[in-house]
């Protein structure tokens, strides 16, 4: 039986291995992930922004502040494609083996190619780029476009088709001249695509993408059934001794981070968000203290440990696992092919995200604002990021519930260590 788990551990990890280590997912994974700055910082100001408090409001529209915060929430959120397109092309480019100036340029290519896309509204006297593309709704056109301008790049570059200067001339010059072929090629490609797309009924390559795929896509990955796939897929990965967050993540981001940031242009129009699940739910409401929703164990191993081994273990990793990092409980205990433990690891998160939803949608809580949260960010804040101290309420109630979940599996597994610990001292 430990020789059939080994080798189906082995397939698995295999498996998951090549998810993990392909290097578009992974352009796709990192260039969204390099996207956060820009994520938290205009999150953060549509919240202050937003406050619904009469007097707060009132003050900081006569201090101009409110201004201030819409000026930097509409330079970021609401144009969180460009920096997207150009992070994944700089990704890309770099997993294929371009050194940090040439997968600069890469970038920088598709982000040119990303503009040459976009439908310009002309009137009398303006002349616009739409706003809605730039942002949530742009998110999947940036995402291809970053994968295909990067990978023509790189056909160019590895076959030296480029303009070749001699020796003498300085490297950066040298370097710039080398892209300049396949920038006039791609750039050329990609206004074509948009040209002929602004022939059809839909009138941009972007209302095409949105329509025919992103919104579909967003439909079904932010459904509670798609939640508890990946929910699933994420734990028992995890189980298996996989970083389950690590293979899902371009789902997890690039299908549950535009929701977010469409709950945070809602938000900053005067509407109500409509997006229940996105990265932040999961981040606030169902990976309490990490992967599995485990800070209900930390808390059982800290505060009602018999054995000195798990007491020990629960002191240590309790002040990581407030701020979701909890390897030390998942390595240390172990949880990985612990079978006591295999219930609660990976049906936990299941509960927490089933009463959650289920809670949200009813209208007991309201829906979080869609902020992106940055890994380690501690409890309590992160749910205050949400925009309601509510979400704060449902967080230490999910808390309850994970000690709930984890609590007669942790009593097997401590009065075993106890026992050994008793024997090892007779």
């Amino acid at each position: 039986m430990g020789e059939k788990t080994q080798n189906f551990q082995a397939k698995i990890q295999r498996v998951a291995g090549k998810i993990g280590e392909n290097k578009y997912l992974k352009a796709v994974s990192n260039g969204l992930m390099s996207t956060l700055p820009v994520m938290i910082i205009g999150s953060l100001a549509t919240l202050f922004a937003n406050l619904n408090f009469e007097g707060y409001q009132n003050l900081i529209e006569s201090a101009g502040i409110k201004s201030i915060l819409t000026a930097m929430s509409t330079m970021t959120i609401d144009i969180v494609a460009l920096y997207a397109v150009f992070f994944i092309a700089f990704k890309l480019a770099s997993n294929l083996g371009e050194d940090g100036s040439g997968a600069a340029g890469a970038g920088l290519i598709s982000l040119i190619s990303f503009m040459v896309l976009m439908p310009i509204i002309n009137t009398e006297d303006i002349r616009a780029i739409p706003f809605q593309y730039l942002g949530a709704q742009g998110l999947f056109v940036a995402i291809i476009v970053g994968l295909i301008s990067a990978r023509i790049y790189m056909v160019f570059i590895n076959k030296a088709w480029t303009i070749k200067l001699p020796d003498a001339v300085p490297p950066t010059v040298s370097k710039t001249f080398a892209g300049l072929m396949p920038a006039i090629v791609i750039v050329i490609m990609f206004a074509i695509v948009g040209n002929l797309f602004e022939r059809t009924e839909y009138g941009s390559i972007y209302a095409f993408i949105y329509t025919l795929i992103q919104s579909p896509m967003q439909k079904v990955g932010g459904s509670f059934g798609a939640l508890i796939l990946v929910l699933l897929v994420m734990q028992i990965l995890w189980f298996f001794g996989i970083h389950g967050r690590l293979v899902v993540n371009p789902v997890f981001l690039s299908v549950w981070m535009p929701l977010g940031v469409e709950n945070l242009n809602a938000i900053n129009a005067g509407l109500e968000p409509t997006n229940i699940v996105h990265t932040g739910f999961y981040a606030v409401l169902i990976g309490i203290g990490g992967a599995g929703a485990t800070l209900g164990l930390c808390i059982l191993m800290t505060f009602f440990s018999k054995s000195k081994q798990f007491r020990t273990l629960g002191k240590l990793a309790l002040p990581g696992t407030i701020f979701g990092i909890n390897e030390p409980l998942i390595f240390g205990t172990p949880l990985i092919l612990n079978p006591i433990m295999f219930i609660p690891f990976v049906f936990a998160p299941i509960i927490l995200a089933s009463l959650s939803y289920f809670i949200i949608s009813i209208g007991v809580f309201p829906i979080l604002n869609g902020t992106h949260i940055a890994i380690g960010t501690p409890m309590i804040m992160n749910a205050l990021l949400q925009g309601s101290g509510a979400i704060v309420i449902l967080q230490l109630i999910n808390t309850v519930i994970s000690v709930i979940i984890y609590y007669p599996f942790f009593k097997i597994m401590d009065k075993k260590a106890q026992e050994n610990e008793q024997s090892s001292a007779a």
